[in-house]
């Protein structure tokens, strides 16, 4: 994941710039005054009941011919372009008033701040748009004469976002023009190989990467750094050969690829307007997690997140301390397919303890150089018991599929982002931290609130890299598809409420 916010709050002292906003209440005092002796005793002061101002709704506007006018050609293609919809058709655009200003304000929601609605999420969608409402911003721009200007600010201020909003007109583009014909599956394409299939990859690897020489039916070392460039943009291992993975990536249709960047910018849709400099980003698909400061990536790592199956959860929380020589409270559902079927001898021999007995008893793997949580455990509050972790087996961080897990995720490199967590903590400099886990006991550093880090598990298999060519991840999860389809129906039962209105 590259740096995409435009936008940020900066580091200041080596922390996270807390800013704290409350809402002040003033309690209601009933006014006192002085009475005249009295033979029986004054009746209590009744207080008066607090009376919420409720703001007076604001009308739909009235737009002038000119204002309708306008108003009704950027929305015809609008939805289209900010991927809201997959076919090219225009959407009917209401007739009267009323109708044209709920079509607009409808637009500015689903761009601003997503299509779907609340029933549309799935579980593991943890990321949540904020709620906006688009009227009042909507009502000054037609007063202030100012509607083009208004629609422009609607989309999320990132770069990111504007690049997939780029790929995705060009890969629309690519559509229409009938995409690209699938490769025949067989042996291994490399340096030296010749024949048809030879010349049909280096017509499908021209569509998309305008350095190849889309004739010719000779593998050469041209065709071959070609072939590495593709591999690189889909994730995958450069090796220069063409084999199965490269093959199916390469046969993924080229309507496929809009719908899968269509998926990619709803989502930009869900994250706030405005991302903290000081974060961790792990893209769920692509299994790394980067370090941001100042908004720019400062570290980057490898990680292992959850197969298919055990999912990653989308979510956004703030890492708020950090376990040092951490035992596994292995889960239930984990414990009775994968562990217990070993037998007791066995799990005992791998460092676990037998909590309870009969049917409460549950399993705990103790610290030590065979846990599966490593040395080190990174957590932040959320629904789905997730969370970054260490671990023993460093095997699967060699693989470019790095699918793994149970749902948390693995580093490649925890003990230096522990480091840079507590950086400003001089009781746990490295020296500190080292020692303490040479005792082997489980020990909770909480990170001082200053320096709690928002953490962000985000699903991205749609990006441009930062001279806009687009990139492509595989959709382990079937997400990207699930989305576009929701975006898709969405879309179609929003636009028949507006016109029914």
């Amino acid at each position: 994941m590259t740096s995409d916010a435009k936008s940020g709050r900066a580091w200041r002292n080596g922390g996270l710039l807390a800013v704290a906003v409350a809402a002040l209440g003033a309690p209601v005092f009933a006014q006192q005054v002085p009475s005249a002796p009295q033979a029986t005793p004054p009746a209590t002061p009744q207080t008066a009941p607090m009376v919420q101002a409720v703001p007076a709704p604001i009308p739909l506007p009235v737009l002038s011919p000119a204002q309708a006018q306008l108003l009704a050609s950027l929305l015809a293609d609008a939805g289209f372009a900010q991927g809201l919809r997959h076919d090219g058709v225009r959407a009917p655009i209401p007739a009267g008033n009323d109708a044209l200003v709920r079509a607009a304000l409808d637009y500015a929601r689903a761009v601003h701040s997503g299509r779907l609605d609340t029933s549309d999420f799935q579980e593991d969608w943890g990321l949540r748009p904020v709620a906006y409402d688009p009227l009042p911003g909507f009502a000054d721009a037609v007063k202030r004469d100012r509607l083009a200007q208004w629609l422009r600010a609607l989309p999320p201020p990132y770069a990111g976002y504007d690049a997939l909003q780029g790929g995705l007109a060009t890969y629309r583009k690519i559509e229409a023009a009938g995409g690209w014909a699938r490769l025949a599956a067989g042996p291994d394409l490399a340096l030296g190989a010749s024949g048809a299939r030879v010349a049909a990859l280096r017509t499908r690897l021209a569509v998309e990467d305008s350095q190849v020489v889309a004739t010719g039916d000779k593998f050469d070392a041209e065709l071959k750094e070609a072939v590495i460039r593709a591999q690189r943009r889909y994730g995958l291992n450069p090796t220069g050969v063409v084999s199965t993975g490269t093959l199916g990536a390469l046969n993924v249709p080229a309507a496929d690829r809009v719908r899968q960047i269509m998926a990619n910018m709803e989502r930009w849709r869900w994250l706030p307007a405005e991302l903290p400099a000081k974060r961790i980003q792990v893209n769920i698909a692509a299994a790394v997690l980067t370090v941001f400061e100042g908004d720019a990536p400062i570290a980057s790592m490898k990680a292992v997140t959850g197969r298919p199956g055990n999912e990653t959860p989308m979510l956004q929380s703030k890492i708020h301390s950090i376990v040092l020589n951490p035992p596994w409270n292995v889960p239930t559902s984990i414990a009775t397919k994968e562990l217990w079927p070993k037998g007791e001898a066995a799990l005992k021999a791998q460092g676990y303890k037998i909590i309870g007995t009969g049917a409460n008893r549950r399993l705990q793997q103790q610290p030590g150089p065979k846990s599966a949580l490593g040395l080190y455990k990174f957590d932040f509050d959320n629904p789905y018991a997730v969370y970054l972790h260490d671990t023993p087996s460093q095997s699967t961080f060699a693989s470019f599929s790095r699918l793994a897990s149970h749902g948390c995720v693995r580093l490649e490199k925890p003990g230096p982002l522990a480091q840079l967590l507590l950086r400003n903590d001089p009781a746990w400099q490295p020296e500190a931290i080292q020692a303490e886990l040479a005792k082997g006991k489980t020990l909770r550093v909480k990170l001082q609130e200053q320096d709690q880090v928002s953490v962000y598990l985000l699903y991205w298999t749609a990006f441009a890299n930062a001279n806009g060519t687009m990139n492509f991840r595989a959709d382990p999860y079937g997400w990207d598809k699930t989305l576009a389809a929701k975006i898709e129906k969405r879309s179609a039962i929003t636009a028949a409420a507006v016109s029914a209105r």
